[in-house]
């Protein structure tokens, strides 16, 4: 008896601590992205984390149905095409359902009722889109509302411009580059009550509604919970908490933003784990990239040299291809293209230490090419004479002579590179171009924000800079 009731008890702790344990751990992740810059519905809080109407929705759902998710803020542009290659497995970014994004996604139900707004300056006299003839208009890509507007500047004989951030494009109308912006309803009454000085003159046009997206035919089970979930946490009220939170309802406002020192101090001081973070990222992105890219420039710029055309138009080749290729185009190539190919995810930071190793690399191969060359060619003729083979007569006298020759342009590169790493915030690395960015969208302050930035980079490239007069002394020595 005493045996069955042990192991009766035995039996029950296996299900009630193991089990759960168990069900945990099986629990799937998904990989779901967002954006950057779009509040209400995503943006980072002043601790540097991401909170929103798409950030609670889909945590919520999660919560409902059993699984987690990891948010990938990379922004809408990277965001869509990292799930088209395979990368995430969701997007929720204040997504507009439309028949040509139903083409190459597949949506959940709706969940959020929207509308595209024009917006203009405050003191704007333009009431209609008959007073946007001759005039431009600021645009954010990959947007619906961009879509809309495009749709109909024929008719109405604007022009466009387009940002890769909100922030961006209602800057360019407060500036006065641009007379009106066209965006999302919910968007543009969220930033003006923040502060940005704009107006809404017309009602909504083109009515849509937000959906969750997948791949194509992926991710089915995932799409299948979402519209669960979404059913529940509208039924036991939790929907409605959300919406209330950041859009207040009819009766109740939303809670007011805590009131923050707006002064270049009180910026840096409120901001100041999310900017060191972003430039711990930028530091290890350039000196990761530096160290691969030197490997790989050294060998691309020695085969350049050696006696044998075919070594000789390998190195001209390489150097030719990822010195011509736009950087920008190379991470989105290297990030997305390639895994739409292969079906291989590839990590955000690999991917930018790829690029940067490939276009960095084809520089530095370049001046070590041309540093080699810049030898007196009767240094390797006189070498040979003396009985010394190609490689130890490399080794022994024209590298030693080659490297001084460097020297200057390997530092250069090295504050190239870290310049260079802004660019990799379009595949959502959060450098400190893209922490910026990021702070922005909650603050709204981009001049001053911009201004630290740059200070931040102004110091850190001065720094260099002083190494690279130091080392070319030392070398002139």
């Amino acid at each position: 008896m005493n045996k069955k009731i042990g192991l009766l008890l035995s039996l029950l702790f296996l299900w009630f601590f193991i089990g759960p344990l168990k069900t945990v751990q099986a629990q799937k992740v998904y990989q779901i992205g967002t954006d950057v810059t779009y509040p209400p519905f995503e943006f980072a809080n002043k601790n540097n984390q991401y909170i929103g109407i798409d950030i609670d929705i889909i945590k919520a759902i999660a919560k409902e149905e059993g699984f987690q998710v990891q948010i990938k803020p990379v922004g809408f542009n990277a965001a869509v095409q990292s799930m088209e290659a395979g990368q995430l497995d969701g997007v929720i970014a204040g997504m507009m359902i439309t028949p040509e994004r139903r083409v190459k996604f597949d949506f959940s139900q709706p969940y959020f009722n929207t509308g595209i707004i024009m917006a203009v300056g405050k003191n704007s006299s333009i009431k209609s889109f008959r007073q946007l003839r001759g005039q431009k208009v600021a645009l954010k890509t990959g947007a619906a509302a961009a879509a809309y507007a495009n749709s109909i500047k024929s008719k109405y004989g604007f022009k466009t411009v387009t940002f890769d951030d909100s922030n961006n494009m209602y800057q360019d109308v407060v500036t006065g580059n641009s007379v009106a912006c066209f965006e999302d309803q919910p968007v543009m009454q969220y930033a003006i009550k923040q502060g940005t000085p704009l107006k809404i003159p017309l009602k909504p046009a083109n009515k849509s509604t937000y959906g969750f997206a997948v791949r194509k035919g992926h991710n089915q089970k995932l799409l299948q919970q979402f519209d669960a979930g979404l059913k529940k946490i509208k039924a036991n009220g939790t929907y409605d908490k959300i919406k209330a939170h950041y859009l207040g309802t009819k009766h109740h406002k939303a809670p007011a933003q805590p009131q923050e020192d707006r002064s270049f101090f009180g910026l840096i001081k409120q901001n100041q784990a999310a900017l060191l973070s972003g430039l711990g990222e930028t530091i290890w992105l350039t000196v990761a990239a530096i160290l691969f890219a030197t490997i790989f420039g050294i060998i691309i710029g020695l085969l350049g040299v050696v006696p044998n055309k075919f070594c000789q138009g390998l190195s001209t080749t390489i150097i030719y291809i990822f010195r011509g290729l736009p950087l920008l185009v190379l991470a989105l190539f290297i990030y997305t293209g390639i895994p739409s190919l292969t079906g291989q995810k590839i990590p955000a930071f690999l991917a930018g230490i790829i690029t940067l190793t490939l276009n960095e690399g084809a520089y530095i191969a370049a001046f070590v090419k041309g540093g080699i060359q810049a030898v007196d060619p009767g240094q390797m003729e006189a070498a040979r004479s003396l009985g010394l083979p190609f490689g130890k007569a490399m080794r022994r006298v024209i590298l030693p002579q080659g490297i001084k020759i460097m020297i200057p342009s390997f530092i250069n590169q090295f504050i190239i590179t870290l310049k260079d790493t802004s660019i990799l915030s379009v595949i959502g690395l959060l450098e400190l171009t893209q922490t910026g960015k990021i702070i922005i969208a909650r603050n709204l302050e981009g001049f001053k924000i911009w201004a630290i930035i740059a200070l931040i980079y102004l110091i850190i490239i001065t720094l260099l800079t002083w190494l690279s007069n130091w080392v070319q002394r030392r070398m002139q020595a």
